[in-house]
């Protein structure tokens, strides 16, 4: 999430409480999780297990709960409970703002219409001869672009499903309030009933001219490249990088954090449990190349009759 401006470092560890450690008095771009952070980035770390991948991230700051060596060009904002502090900065810096009616923004493009029982929510940009279909629900600061059509009972910009975990607790799972966005490019088609949830400090997108089928699921940061094509009942967790002209095929499911490289093709029911090359289809579970498993499939059809060979040669 970035700030409306740049906010000095010291006005958000006042904010926090938070003493300040390390060269840089500078000002902060916005807040980011260390999957999407950015130079100029606010990041923050409570586990003991990330404090070398955040201290060694883009993060230019980073609110921490313990006091470790800082490099060059780092601040380190030293604060009892990160996590909690993170929840400050966007209550403050994104607060919720109630809406009162069924549109709540202005910023609607030339051409676009919206049927009677949508739902756009504050600061939505729609661009110009979108049409949105009944029921859909836009939520706040999401964006959408040119020529989108988005069917019947949709969800765009969803809470990301995304909790801080601490077993010590009574309460395990602690939700991080999401203050990213959902960003729909261009020539975009979503089916009816889908689900986007926004980036939980970044943004979700779909890239330019991609077609999604109805009941799909797509989780918080993942970024879609141009031109995919993604059949029903299909399940993206976080986090997930689509390269250019994919294909998804009806019932995949991709497990988070991975990338699936350009051109490539997912059969149907196919679940993902690392990254992908592109140029290539897939099929099964775990995904593997769909010359391979049908081969396999071939040999397993041939079992009986080996079988039967061995036995009378025995």
């Amino acid at each position: 999430m970035d700030f409306l401006a740049p906010v000095n470092i010291s006005e958000i560890a006042s904010l926090i409480n938070a003493t300040i450690v390390g060269g840089n008095r500078g000002e902060v771009k916005g807040i980011n999780e260390l999957n999407r952070v950015e130079a100029g980035d606010l990041a923050f770390v409570d586990h003991s297990k990330y404090y070398d991948k955040s201290i060694n991230s883009k993060a230019t700051f980073i609110i921490i709960n313990k006091e470790v060596k800082v490099p060059e060009g780092k601040t380190l904002l030293i604060t009892e409970n990160p996590f909690e502090a993170y929840c400050k900065i966007v209550a403050y810096y994104r607060p919720f703002t109630k809406a009162l009616k069924t549109i709540n923004s202005d910023n609607i493009g030339e051409g676009t219409f919206i049927f009677p029982t949508a739902f756009i929510g504050n600061n939505v940009t729609i661009g110009s001869n979108c049409i949105i279909h009944p029921h859909v629900t836009i939520m706040d600061h999401c964006v959408i672009g040119n020529n989108v059509v988005i069917q019947a009972g949709t969800v765009i910009g969803s809470d990301a499903f995304y909790y801080n975990t601490k077993k010590e607790r009574e309460v395990w799972y602690k939700k991080m309030p999401s203050c990213g966005r959902v960003v729909i490019d261009d020539d975009v088609e979503i089916g009816a009933g889908c689900t986007i949830d926004r980036g939980v400090t970044h943004d979700t997108r779909i890239g330019k001219g991609t077609r999604f089928d109805n009941l799909i699921h797509i989780g918080h940061d993942t970024v879609f490249g141009k031109n995919c094509l993604v059949a029903a009942n299909v399940v993206i967790a976080g986090y997930v990088n689509i390269k250019d002209a994919v294909t998804i095929w009806g019932g995949c499911i991709i497990n988070k954090t991975l990338t699936i490289g350009e051109n490539a093709v997912l059969l149907g029911r196919t679940g993902v449990g690392g990254d992908l090359e592109g140029n290539k289809t897939y099929w099964g579970a775990p995904a593997q190349e769909a010359s391979a498993v049908k081969r396999d499939l071939i040999w397993m059809k041939r079992i009986p009759q080996l079988w039967e060979k061995v036995m009378k040669k025995s």
